[in-house]
């Protein structure tokens, strides 16, 4: 096979399957080791996830979804189709088997778990986007805080709690109360309704569909090749190589493999040896124009909505949908985030909203991702993010690039091991 004999000091070249930000962030950072890279993408770049979400990178809010109160607000609204955290009544049994360990995840002790894992992520995550950005990705990183919105003093506490065991768990926060004529003044968006709010400061954000699609330009200009529509059918070891098989007949040939396909990944990834289950936890968003600019991320968390300054409009992001990820887009979703943001947000003209989307994030039972090497030598998997997959996103691929070529497993990437 040539190019795919085996080489002293890692693989000569790998094939990263999913061309959202953890993969084509692993691709980047394994081409500034020397390995040459073949990404591909059952659809295109950035055709999931990647595209729609908020574009928060905000590792101060990068809070692990197995929460005791989500499975607590999940139970109560189990069978509320409006309700922003939503399982449909389905016979599919797998499914069920996943939320029942997730429930049984939903623990102080298994979030407190995965927030000290999380915190060298959180830590390195916004230093891996300026590597990238100072090196030929073009779509830059705004710095901003995210605000997040309260009808009372009184609801803003959980908050205000949950950053405090963050804090207890070792990640600090910055963040500030402020009161409702304060939040009316800033943001032209808040109604009356809103009578408190915390700013949290520290974060960034981004056009996500942007970033990733400049972050491909820049792993094509340094040599790499991404072929879209090869949905990945088989993929088949050799001794020292891999052949990864499309479903429509293409081949391609590598000495190691990366599985980044986000909601799809656990099935892939089971015959290798990962037993973490990985399921689609949908959320949708669209854009609406406003009257006046937004100056920065909101957050309304009652709700479960984000919103972002996107292309001189506002990105509308929210609920977690436990649907397959090929399901279609159900407009009902979207009538429930306008309903439930109409009262608290004015100056948006939902009726003209645009890039109405759909997409799976990739959610894991124990509210780690999994990342890393699997079962089998040359073979490696990263993803299971939940929401914060694009906060997580270039660190990922800079840690697990590392592992692939030097053969050691990151200090930072020990909780995340797609073999626990």
């Amino acid at each position: 096979m040539g190019d795919l004999d085996r080489m002293s000091g890692g693989p000569r070249s790998a094939i990263v399957a999913g061309a959202g930000i953890v993969g084509l962030s692993t691709a980047w950072f394994l081409q500034e080791r020397g390995v040459r890279v073949t990404v591909v993408d059952r659809e295109g770049i950035a055709a999931g996830s990647s595209w729609g979400n908020a574009g928060w990178l905000s590792p101060g809010l990068s809070i692990p979804l197995n929460e005791p109160a989500v499975l607590r607000y999940g139970l109560r609204t189990l069978l509320d189709r409006q309700a922003p955290l939503h399982v449909p009544a389905t016979p599919d049994p797998r499914l069920w088997r996943f939320l029942a360990r997730f429930a049984a995840n939903c623990t102080h002790r298994s979030w407190t778990r995965a927030v000290r894992a999380n915190l060298p992520f959180n830590d390195e995550c916004l230093e891996a986007f300026d590597v990238l950005t100072s090196s030929g990705v073009d779509a830059p990183t705004i710095d901003a805080p995210i605000t997040a919105l309260f009808e009372t003093a009184e609801k803003a506490q959980t908050l205000v709690k949950e950053l405090d065991r963050l804090g207890d768990a070792g990640q600090k926060v910055a963040w500030t109360q402020l009161a409702g004529p304060e939040l009316r003044e800033h943001f032209p968006q808040v109604t009356d309704r809103i009578g408190a709010g915390i700013r949290i400061d520290g974060q960034r954000y981004v056009d996500p569909g942007r970033f990733v699609e400049s972050l491909a330009r820049a792993v094509v200009s340094r040599g790499g090749t991404i072929r879209h529509r090869f949905e990945v059918a088989a993929i088949r070891r050799h001794e020292y190589a891999y052949t990864v098989l499309s479903a429509n007949g293409q081949t391609v040939n590598a000495n190691a493999v990366v599985l980044a396909t986000g909601a799809w990944l656990g099935e892939l990834a089971h015959k290798w040896g990962v037993r973490v289950p990985v399921r689609a936890g949908r959320g949708y968003s669209f854009t609406v124009p406003t009257d006046e600019p937004v100056p920065s991320p909101m957050y309304l968390p009652d709700i479960r909505v984000a919103c972002t300054p996107y292309q001189g409009g506002l990105r509308v992001a929210g609920t977690m949908e436990f649907r397959k990820p090929d399901d279609p887009l159900y407009p009902a979703r979207v009538d429930a985030i306008i309903a439930s943001a109409r009262p608290l947000l004015k100056g948006l003209r939902w009726d003209q909203r645009t890039d109405t989307w759909v997409g799976s994030r990739p959610v894991s039972a124990d509210g780690r991702p999994v990342i890393g090497q699997t079962g089998a030598p040359g073979m490696y998997v990263a993803g299971g993010h939940g929401m914060w997959g694009l906060s997580h996103g270039a660190i990922t691929g800079k840690l697990l690039a590392e592992q692939i070529v030097t053969g050691k497993q990151p200090e930072a990437l020990a909780p995340f091991d797609p073999l626990r």
